[in-house]
């Protein structure tokens, strides 16, 4: 070994060798290194490729098999409904078998109860309303043409409008005996006798099944989504449920207390056809602003047909259907649906008109959870693209 002591050249070469240390001060105000993007651009044209032939296979399904889903649909809807109900008598201690046996009778039971107290009733007032819309609709015209009123005289236009009085009235009967035509056609050609069958026979074992086996099903559902998505969709997955839920469920009731409220006070006003009216437009509020002013239309009609020209009646017949929205929009909507559902008005009636010309009346049941659910997933990919590079422009 020499003693020699190594020369300042030969120790450079050695500094050289060695990695390089920072100082604590220079480590301190180091900025931290990005973390490298990863490439998901197979990937992600894999995913899109993937849930876009899924949604093509489900809606090709859905259109071949449109004529026989409608017990199966309503079955799952039904077992949507009643699952909460399933859950909280379990725990309270029965079996998951017997609570789904009794909250699925109890539907039942009920179910054909309203029909045997509510079809007769509603049944006659249908078949009288067909018969004199005609004339209604001419003793309106009537009053209109023989007013008094100066300048709603001359808004009709005088005897013009009195010249059509005749023809609009033989449209209208003839529209009503059209419609009267198809009922009977619908009801006589056995496609409404078989699917009142398969709603009241099937459509109650579908729903046993489900709640019975729900919690089984949504597990299995569960364990298929890949485990890297796996929070994602949970995530998705709660948020879509309680804004289908929140809708569904809330909307319901709204439709329930709207329908009893109308039919109740056009019934103790006297209007004709009071039930009828108020049931048809409590159970289409669900539609924004249609149910309320097919209902308003209809009664206001009616009581100037039948009250004019005491017209205190026909503002108590308008100002029920006023006071029904007030309760509708403040009380009701509220504190049973609630803010989070997150369904546009607009967007609503478009997944109706949509998916009912496409689906045919599957589609109408289909289209107030499918609209919800698709709300969601947009919201989703509004969010993504908020924090893409695409929109920040960082990582470009």
């Amino acid at each position: 070994m020499s003693d020699e002591a190594p020369t300042p050249a030969e120790l450079m070469d050695v500094r050289r060798t060695l990695p390089a240390t920072p100082s604590p001060r220079a480590a301190a105000v180091a900025p931290t290194p990005a973390p490298q993007l990863v490439e998901r651009g197979p990937e992600f044209r894999r995913e899109a490729i993937f849930w876009s032939v899924v949604v093509a296979v489900a809606g090709l399904l859905l259109w071949l098999f449109g004529s026989i889903l409608l017990p199966f649909v309503a079955g799952f809807a039904l077992a949507y409904l009643l699952n909460p109900l399933a859950d909280r008598m379990e725990r309270w201690g029965l079996p998951r078998l017997v609570a789904a046996l009794i909250v699925i009778s109890m539907f039942v039971f009920g179910f054909v109860l309203l029909l045997l107290i509510i079809l007769p009733i509603l049944g006659g007032q249908l078949g009288s309303f067909i018969e004199n819309v005609p004339g209604y609709v001419r003793r309106v015209q009537s009053l209109l043409v023989n007013t008094d009123i100066p300048w709603l005289k001359e808004l009709l236009g005088g005897e013009g409008f009195s010249g059509a009085e005749k023809s609009v009235g033989e449209l209208v009967s003839q529209g009503m005996g059209w419609v009267t035509t198809f009922l009977k056609q619908l009801w006589s050609g056995g496609q409404a006798v078989l699917s009142l069958f398969s709603l009241l026979v099937v459509m109650p074992v579908v729903a046993f099944y489900l709640v019975y086996d729900w919690h089984r099903m949504v597990n299995t559902a569960d364990s298929w989504i890949p485990l890297q998505h796996r929070e994602t969709v949970r995530g998705l997955a709660r948020e879509m449920d309680t804004a289908i839920a929140g809708f569904i469920r809330g909307q319901t009731a709204v439709c329930l207390i709207l329908g009893s409220f109308y039919a109740l006070s056009l019934a103790l006003a006297g209007l004709n056809f009071g039930i009828l009216i108020g049931l048809l437009s409590g159970l289409i509020t669900f539609i924004p602003y249609v149910g309320s002013l097919t209902g308003l239309i209809l009664s206001v009609g009616v009581a100037v047909a039948q009250f004019a020209p005491d017209w205190m009646m026909v503002l108590l017949i308008a100002g029920i259907f006023f006071f029904g929205q007030f309760l509708e929009g403040n009380f009701l909507v509220p504190k049973l649906v609630g803010d989070s559902v997150g369904v546009h008005p607009v967007w609503l009636m478009f997944a109706l008109f949509a998916f009912g010309v496409l689906f045919g009346f599957v589609g109408l049941l289909l289209a107030v959870p499918l609209a919800a659910a698709i709300s969601v997933l947009l919201r989703f990919a509004l969010r993504r693209y908020m924090e893409s590079p695409l929109y920040t422009g960082r990582g470009t």
